[in-house]
């Protein structure tokens, strides 16, 4: 991807995360007697904050950012993990078996 490209990805990336994050809290800001708009807006800033500090901390550790980067930082908003890390299973040890003398 070109880095114009991606510039574009991110920016709405972005966007459809303060939607999505803004949409959340309707019910939640009618309950507590909050006007909508204001619920809406701080919990898409909310949502925009996260995004925009996980991806200076990517970009912090060598100067770059790589598709895979952004993809975590968004997948992390989104409650998702990239990958789903599960450790290894240990082989099981061989069991011994006892042999009957056959006489």
């Amino acid at each position: 991807m070109k880095n114009k490209d991606l510039f574009i990805n991110v920016l709405l990336r972005i966007l459809a995360t303060f939607a999505a994050s803004g949409l959340g809290v309707i019910g939640a800001g009618a309950i507590a007697g909050v006007p909508l708009w204001k619920a809406c807006f701080m919990a898409g800033i909310a949502g925009v904050a996260f995004v925009v500090e996980g991806l200076s901390r990517s970009f912090l550790d060598d100067g770059k950012l790589t598709l895979e980067e952004i993809n975590d930082v968004f997948n992390r908003v989104d409650g998702k993990d990239s990958e789903v890390k599960e450790e290894p299973k240990k082989p099981k040890k061989p069991t011994k078996v006892k042999v009957k003398d056959v006489q």
